[in-house]
């Protein structure tokens, strides 16, 4: 038995070993693998062993100390739970033997959480499942669960859709309070409305689109003048029908941004504004803001007004018939139609191929990309993914949208004190060394540019679009760009190369656009309150961003169930990404992005993070955009990812294209 001064001492020894032990604060980093890493708020990864990550969650704010193990290598351990930003997460319910679990969807969560009797709200083995973490497991790793709605069977009907939604946390219901003020809108109010507005209704608007889009937001017509023409852009107006910061409202800023799911849109308002009392139909009288623009004959923006007005749109026109008056078709439905329409879409596509040039000129065009369309079967998975072309048609109506998009952004800066712009700061900073490298092994000349400036990117990107070099500069340039960014004041927009840039041509899909309207209604017209504050805007961009992170999530999840279609064939592709593991492909014949790993090839190779080029035996290169022949591997079903392996060109064979 220990004597007093024994235990005394026990006790100091302990006080010391605590009081001298270092406490690091970091972030938890989980893996594919049951072990993990803490990010160090030092800038160091600390590595987490199995028995650690059982008492963790992914993104947890911890207290940790490090510990030598076996062959001096350092591990952590964890000693306070800081924060834990994991609330909810989606699952598939399991039972083993008397056990009830649920086992996460969530990337890096890697162990089960057991769900007890009275939080398994009639779950059945295999369901999806809705879920709160109900007990962390930093004390002992045993944490629980607890289900908040059942998400359906793997096999019901478009399961995809609904799992989705609940991982990225979005709701489809309207609050009672939003029915309640969306019930007192009526065709009556708009045309109470429409009564103080400036009448445009014998304008010849039209609204291009694809045949199957039913919310509206902007409609055109142009007409000659001694120095170009006079380009109106007519924008659907739903802040006049909403209460400022009324219910609907609020949820429109908390959805964010309409999101366009495979077969099944997400709006962003209701449909019975979106699709009906806002959409810009044809042949009924709508609320709109018009914007009309001198545009010159060299594509130059002279003047232009806002102005509240009332249009009635003469026409909902697809590209394809657009495209077939600029080509200047002569089929029965363009004979149809009406004389003052044909005028005006000829006078739009002279407007915009005037814009276009200057542009092309003065500022940055985004690289054409092919697009593909993915058309559901009853079970709301792919039937066959079909390629969409883009035409002069849909050229004329992005030209049109970017000028009154840039009119918008002067006249914000003009009168708001505090505005919503659209900047991008050009090519992400932490990759400016790897650039400058670039540029000094592959274009030399090109190396004093100051490519921090907005005038040195731009000619950066113009003078790389040609440039003929070993590697495809442009292409790793556009790898490693910035993302765009909502601020307050006006700043470039590197990526376009315009001096300042917002939007306000889709306030049916988008909040940041539905806000500028607001911004401009307050300053030219009504006076209102509408300036947004700082952290309500990055409250609004980081939606934006789960917005589309959830549109990419289902899209893949989908294609992945697609793959296996894709039988033994061998199909063309290019590569599209490059990591130290491998590359990823994207077939030419649908658009499917499938990964290649390095594992699966003979020999050791190396990535240069310069160039962004794997390079293995015998100086075997891989680099973006190189042509490539591969064959469907499978899928790994925790990522949802589709799998390629590279086919050995054999004399004779041809790759699939179609």
């Amino acid at each position: 038995m220990l004597n007093a001064d024994a235990l005394s001492q026990l006790r100091q020894l302990k006080t010391d070993i605590e009081a001298n032990k270092v406490v690091h604060s970091g972030t938890v980093k989980a893996t594919n693998g049951r072990f993990g890493f803490v990010a160090l708020d030092d800038g160091r990864d600390l590595y987490l062993p199995q028995d650690q990550m059982q008492r963790v969650l992914p993104g947890d704010r911890v207290e940790i100390t490090e510990h030598e193990g076996e062959k001096g290598k350092t591990y952590g351990q964890v000693d306070k739970l800081l924060e834990s930003p994991l609330k909810t997460f989606v699952g598939r319910y399991k039972v083993r033997g008397k056990g009830h679990f649920v086992a996460p969807e969530t990337p890096g969560l890697n162990h089960w959480l057991f769900i007890p009797p009275k939080q398994r709200a009639g779950a059945e083995p295999g369901d999806f499942v809705y879920c709160k973490v109900a007990r962390h497991p930093v004390k002992d790793g045993k944490g629980q669960a607890g289900i908040l709605r059942v998400l359906g069977k793997p096999d019901q009907a478009g399961i995809e859709r609904a799992v989705t939604l609940a991982q990225f946390d979005l709701n489809e219901d309207w609050s009672e309070d939003a029915k309640a003020e969306l019930e007192q809108l009526t065709e009556e109010q708009v045309a109470r409305l429409a009564e103080n507005r400036t009448d445009r209704t014998a304008d010849p608007f039209v609204t291009i689109d694809s045949p199957s889009t039913q919310d509206m937001d902007d409609a055109l017509c142009a007409v000659p003048n001694a120095t170009g023409w006079t380009l109106s852009v007519a924008i659907a107006d739903p802040t006049a029908l909403l209460q400022v910061n009324g219910p609907v409202e609020r949820e429109a800023r908390q959805r964010a941004t309409a999101i366009y799911f495979p077969g099944d849109p997400r709006p962003m308002l209701h449909e019975s504004l979106s699709t009906q009392l806002c959409s810009l139909v044809p042949d009924v009288p709508r609320l709109a803001v018009v914007c009309d623009i001198q545009v010159n004959n060299d594509g130059s923006l002279g003047e232009f007004s806002l102005q509240e007005a009332v249009i009635r749109s003469q026409g909902k026109l697809s590209y394809d018939l657009v495209d077939g008056v600029i080509a200047g078709r002569s089929d029965d439905e363009i004979q149809a139609l009406p004389e003052a329409v044909s005028a005006s879409i000829d006078q739009l596509a002279q407007a915009a191929s005037a814009l276009r040039r200057w542009r092309d000129e003065h500022a940055l065009l985004s690289q054409d990309r092919p697009e593909f369309r993915l058309r559901l079967d009853e079970n709301r998975h792919i039937r066959t993914i079909e390629p969409s072309q883009q035409n002069e048609a849909h050229r004329l109506v992005e030209e049109c949208m970017v000028a009154a998009n840039r009119c918008a952004a002067r006249a914000l800066e003009s009168h708001c004190p505090s505005g919503l712009f659209i900047t991008h700061p050009g090519l992400r900073d932490d990759r400016l060394d790897n650039i400058r490298e670039l540029l000094n092994r592959y274009a030399p000349e090109l190396a004093e540019l100051d490519i921090t400036s907005a005038d040195g990117f731009r000619q950066l990107m113009n003078a790389t679009e040609t440039l003929e070099a070993e590697v495809p500069v442009k292409s790793i340039l556009m790898r490693q760009l910035a993302r765009a960014e909502l601020a307050s004041r006006p700043a470039p927009h590197q990526g376009m190369g315009l001096p300042l840039y917002t939007t306000f041509t889709s306030p049916l899909r988008k909040y940041s656009d539905f806000q500028v309207h607001r911004l401009l209604r307050a300053a030219l017209w009504h006076g209102d309150k509408a300036d947004m504050g700082e952290d309500a805007m990055a409250e609004l961009q980081e939606a934006q961003f789960n917005a589309r992170r959830a549109a990419n999530s289902l899209e893949l999840w989908l294609k992945s169930l697609y793959a296996p279609q894709l039988g033994k064939q061998r199909y063309a592709g290019v590569i599209s990404r490059i990591t130290s593991a491998g590359f990823f492909v994207r077939l030419d014949c649908n658009g499917i992005e499938g990964f290649v790993t390095t594992r699966d090839m003979s020999g050791k190779y190396s990535f240069d993070p310069v160039t962004l080029r794997l390079t293995g035996p015998e100086e075997r290169i891989f680099q973006l955009d190189q042509p490539v022949t591969v064959t469907f591997a499978g899928v790994d079903a925790d990522k949802r990812q589709v799998l390629f392996k590279l086919a050995e060109a054999d004399a004779g064979d041809t790759a699939e294209t179609a």
